[in-house]
């Protein structure tokens, strides 16, 4: 894969798509990992005397009140802090103004440009890759580095169609990202998987891929009770995939010595974290009681199938994480695999914030930042947004 050091970018303007899609309530930056994360790239640029030209989205932009609430502003206060100097920010994300920023540009400044979606608001020409807005953006810079692995999987005008009109590669942090993800490729054994989240067909292409490669392949979280019901238990209220009961039962058939499910779970009436729970075997759940969480023997019996693992990638949480009653199980695997120092790669989203929280994130040997792109990867799909810079 061609890198940022493989191009000479000395001096000259360089546009660098990062994922600055971080948390933001009240105009205050929740999480700012993805801003730590692009801070190398960045660095390089201004140690070879470029002109530094920063894009990112942030969230989703349908209508007009969309755009205050998504505003870039407090990313480029934080870049300030970080880089210990002014952070030049262009309220437009395209026209004269923009355009005067850009030439006033010396060696070593940086701008940050709006959030890219505020050109979905007519017409989703970001999100669409709309090519003369790709090739607008492009007008603006000399070099483009991608350095935003959370929207690789996605073919927009602020990746893809810059880097259809300019010499580009990627940065340091997409190529951390897939120097660690590519030890997926071919794996080291045993190689075990573990897959957790709500539904069974935001993983099946997932499955499809790592089940051929697997030694084991764990699976909690409210994906479980789909196969725990393919196998004909009862599950009560638990949250059920019904499209998804096919493929279970098949691969249930198909790959019995590898899956391992869950055989006990905390179970109550309601979905809230107000009311008690209480441990029950998958087998003896009544038709009005939900599982929010693999139970303690479930727990073992995972450590049991994860130790002396070679390699572990993990994706999704193991109960409802979001409620203080159930992240307990979740942080206690996470917790076995640091002790044991299992090589283990987390598959961005929802499991790296858990492992954040828990204080286990910079402890694995992988958390990635992408959890769309990665999940992406690990179905063994070819990402447009690095495809673009080979």
């Amino acid at each position: 894969m061609k890198t940022i050091k493989d191009l000479d970018i000395k001096n000259k303007r360089v546009i660098i798509r990062c994922d600055f899609n971080v948390p933001i309530k009240e105009g205050k930056i929740v999480d700012d990992t993805r801003i730590v994360e692009a801070i190398p790239t960045i660095k390089y640029c201004l140690d070879n005397d470029c002109k530094v030209i920063l894009m990112s989205h942030l969230g989703r932009v349908k209508e007009e009140a969309d755009l205050e609430k998504n505003n870039l502003a407090p990313v480029a206060d934080r870049l300030s802090e970080l880089l210990e100097k002014d952070i030049l920010f262009s309220e437009k994300t395209r026209g004269e103004e923009l355009e005067e920023l850009v030439k006033s540009l010396e060696s070593g400044d940086v701008l940050l440009i709006q959030n890219t979606r505020y050109e979905d608001l007519d017409g989703k020409k970001e999100s669409s890759n709309d090519s003369e807005l790709g090739a607008y953006w492009a007008s603006l810079g000399e070099v483009f580095i991608n350095d935003a692995f959370g929207t690789a999987h996605r073919a927009h005008a602020s990746n893809v169609g810059i880097a259809s009109h300019l010499p580009s590669a990627a940065g340091f942090l997409i190529e951390k990202e897939i120097n660690a993800l590519s030890i997926l490729d071919n794996p080291e054994h045993p190689f075990v998987v573990v897959l957790g989240g709500a539904k069974v067909s935001d993983k099946i292409g997932v499955i499809e891929n790592l089940v051929t490669k697997a030694d084991k392949i764990l699976i909690g979280g409210g994906m479980a009770f789909t196969f725990l019901k393919a196998k004909g238990y009862e599950i009560g209220k638990s949250l059920l995939d019904e499209e998804s009961i096919d493929f279970c039962t098949k691969v249930l058939k198909d790959y019995s010595d590898k899956l391992v499910l869950p055989v006990d779970c905390a179970v109550t009436n309601e979905y809230t974290n107000d009311e008690e729970y209480r441990i029950k075997n998958v087998d003896s759940l009544s038709s009005d009681e939900m599982g929010l969480d693999i139970g303690p023997e479930t727990l073992k019996l995972f450590e049991e199938n994860l130790n002396g693992s070679a390699i572990v990638v993990w994706n999704g949480p193991l109960g409802v994480y979001e409620f203080e009653k159930y992240k307990k199980n979740t942080d206690e695997l996470l917790k076995y695999i640091v002790d044991n120092n299992i090589k283990t790669i987390l598959g961005g989203g929802d499991i790296v914030a858990a492992a954040a929280n828990a204080g286990y994130k910079d402890k694995v040997y992988h958390a990635s930042t992408g959890g769309g792109a990665s999940l992406e990867y690990l179905e063994g799909k070819t990402l447009p947004g690095i495809e673009a810079v080979k």
